[in-house]
């Protein structure tokens, strides 16, 4: 059984010997056929080679991908020697259901979880489940009770907001300096997090923290300017843990605009322009991604960040592409 490491020592560890220089980790999800699993599987070899520093499986909405998620990262962790990151929801999970995930990781020596709240299967509304957890920070501070310091817990962090506080903005122009940088404009219309809710955000971040969370990775993010503002205003908050940015992989026109719509994400003009341009272009689309996928990262690192969180979408020729045009990898 290969051994597990929390990601927060790997980090450590990275860091101690490669002073200045960041690393990379990469995030699939389970597919939905046979098929689809097969060919996720083969693709972990070919990460693997290009070294990340740990690999996250998703969990699927309602508990509903369970037991092929901690599978996967079963094989991950034992068989392609990659550490794996099992992410971990509360939602239409009944406690006991969680320990058996949890006791899953532990005895195949998965030593990370992300613990988040989740989203409800499509078409319904968030409920806690009877005998189960109402946030991430239920969650959190039941894995360090029963589990102490065996897991490496993950928390997410939102720089521009939580999708359930980005509301419609009917004034732009009483908007704060601080809001303007979080200010989303999409097809649909202008939102924003405002600073009251922001600052309960930050304030819920530091309580995860405190509650034994020892790494943040953010929702994906298309401005590195909007991680700089977020870090700072962690850190000003007592909010120590590494942070780490995530970054959309774009392969394909459609899966950005559904994306960015989504998740009400920022993104700039510049980005949108290049993409529009090659819209009806597959491969012109995929071009434009590692291009500015790589422009992204690197201004990221310029501002700070320790690593970078790369959501594949288990496709790997953008992802590939980046990891490659910033130097982490030269073959897989």
């Amino acid at each position: 059984m290969a051994e597990g490491k929390k990601v927060v020592d790997l980090i450590t560890e990275f860091q101690a010997a490669n002073p200045g220089k960041p690393f990379f980790s990469v995030e699939f999800f389970p597919p939905k056929t046979d098929d689809g699993v097969k060919n996720l599987e083969s693709r972990f070899d070919r990460f693997q080679k290009l070294g990340p520093l740990f690999a996250d499986m998703t969990w699927g909405a309602g508990g509903s991908t369970s037991d092929l998620t901690l599978n996967l990262c079963l094989k991950m962790q034992n068989s392609h020697h990659l550490q794996a990151n099992m992410h971990l929801t509360c939602t239409n999970m009944e406690r006991s259901k969680l320990d058996i995930a949890l006791e899953g990781a532990k005895a195949g020596n998965v030593r990370n979880i992300l613990a988040l709240r989740g989203d409800p299967p499509a078409g319904k509304e968030w409920t806690a489940c009877e005998g189960g957890f109402e946030c991430a920070l239920d969650l959190v501070a039941h894995i360090r009770k029963n589990y102490g310091d065996f897991f490496g817990i993950g928390v997410a962090g939102y720089p521009e907001g939580h999708i359930s506080v980005i509301k419609p903005v009917a004034d732009v122009e009483k908007l704060t300096a601080s809001e303007l940088t979080r200010l989303v404009t999409l097809p649909e219309g202008v939102f924003v997090c405002s600073d009251e809710d922001y600052a309960k955000e930050i304030a819920y971040l530091k309580s995860k923290v405190d509650a034994g969370a020892d790494v943040i990775i953010t929702q994906m993010i298309f401005e590195a300017e909007v991680y700089g503002v977020f870090v700072k205003d962690c850190r000003a908050a007592g909010i120590h843990v590494p942070i780490l940015p995530g970054i959309m992989c774009i392969s394909n026109y459609g899966g950005f605009n559904r994306m960015t719509s989504l998740c009400k994400s920022r993104f700039p003009a510049e980005l949108k322009a290049a993409l529009d341009a090659v819209k009806d272009d597959d491969n012109g689309v995929r071009e434009v991604g590692i291009s500015e996928g790589v422009k992204l990262c690197k201004r990221l690192v310029e501002l700070g960040a320790p690593g970078l969180h790369l959501y594949t979408l288990n496709l790997d020729k953008v992802s590939v592409g980046m990891i490659q045009g910033l130097g982490f990898g030269q073959s897989a």
